[in-house]
């Protein structure tokens, strides 16, 4: 069976975005921070802590109460959630039978108070889970989503929840209408690319500085007189102003060289090549080196990066300013979808 088309949105729950759990009732065992690591869950056999195996995950006391247990967890990106993930893998003898996901939105930095009395709506209700599996969920919930709470019935371990959706670019996080039009956590998202052999080209775009190779984008080595390539659809039309690739930690496998372009969807159709308009030209690259490049654009909706003829990138960054009116747009929207979910 194929992958749902939704698991190639980003996490928004991921601790790369900034997500992160704010309150649970029980972590007995193992922590709830565990839930939002980016990372996938490990595990080691017959490691003993004083509360019994560790696991890489959140795990809850055996409950003799009836009741159930929770976490909350602030998204790292508000967005519109398309489905879930509560991966329970290795736990085995001691997950729960099932679980539910409700979602809110509550602007700013809200207190665990108000987190609690919050108008929660369902994202997933009363799912079954299995034992060591990464049980998906669909979501029909269209409001715009700040925080989720994950509840297990009746207690267990789950290892990670991810929640996959769409970013909502919240625009009070860039009131002069500057910013990453290609970062994730403002709604930018890789929407194609030529080869993720050893790297997803997704990280790219998302936020801080890679602290590893493995952080990046990474092709296998081309036999061919080609060139690879990847495309971001921008979090919004925009005028970039300053590009930085970036091939730090890649020494013997940087790209030798790179460019790029660009696209406006309302004006041409992306599929057509002849559409795509030159951003920078094919410019040398040097290894492990944060390259800035000044640009002065149209606006676009779309860039491409091709780097010639293959290797790895660790990001890219687009910077420029939102296009006439899109700010105002982005404004209402966001004001718009306030009473689309529970707050």
């Amino acid at each position: 069976m194929s992958a749902p088309d939704w698991l190639a949105l980003p996490d928004l729950a991921s601790r790369r975005l900034g997500g992160g759990v704010v309150g649970t009732n029980d972590e007995l065992f193992a922590a709830a921070d565990n839930l939002v690591t980016p990372e996938p869950p490990g595990f080691t056999p017959r490691t003993f802590g004083p509360k019994g195996q560790v696991y890489d995950g959140w795990e809850t006391r055996r409950r003799r109460t009836p009741g159930e247990d929770w976490a909350i967890v602030r998204l790292g990106a508000a967005g519109v959630v398309r489905g879930l993930v509560v991966d329970t893998s290795f736990f085995t003898g001691n997950y729960p039978p099932a679980a539910s996901v409700h979602g809110c939105r509550l602007d700013g930095h809200p207190s665990l108070d108000e987190l609690s009395a919050a108008d929660w709506v369902p994202l997933v209700t009363h799912g079954a889970l299995e034992g060591d599996t990464a049980n998906m969920f669909f979501s029909s919930q269209a409001g715009l989503i700040t925080h989720v709470k994950l509840v297990i019935h009746p207690d267990g371990g789950v290892a990670r929840l991810r929640v996959h959706g769409e970013v909502v670019p919240d625009p009070t996080r860039f009131p002069d209408g500057w910013l990453d039009l290609a970062a994730v956590e403002n709604g930018g998202r890789v929407v194609g690319c030529s080869d993720l052999f050893y790297g997803s080209p997704a990280q790219l775009v998302e936020p801080g500085l890679a602290r590893t190779m493995g952080e990046g984008w990474e092709t296998r080595r081309r036999r061919d007189a080609g060139n690879d390539w990847v495309v971001v659809r921008l979090a919004a039309p925009g005028r970039l102003r300053l590009a930085e690739l970036d091939t730090s930690h890649f020494k013997g496998n940087a790209p030798g060289a790179a460019s790029l372009r660009g696209v406006d969807e309302r004006k041409a159709d992306p599929a057509d090549e002849a559409a795509w308009r030159d951003l920078l030209p094919r410019t040398d690259l040097r290894p492990d080196t944060r390259h800035r490049f000044v640009l002065r654009t149209d606006p676009v909706t779309h860039v491409r990066l091709d780097i010639h003829p293959d290797g790895g990138m660790a990001r890219l960054r687009l910077h420029g300013h939102l296009d006439d009116g899109v700010l105002d747009t982005l404004r209402a929207a966001w004001d718009r979808s306030a009473g689309r979910a529970g707050n």
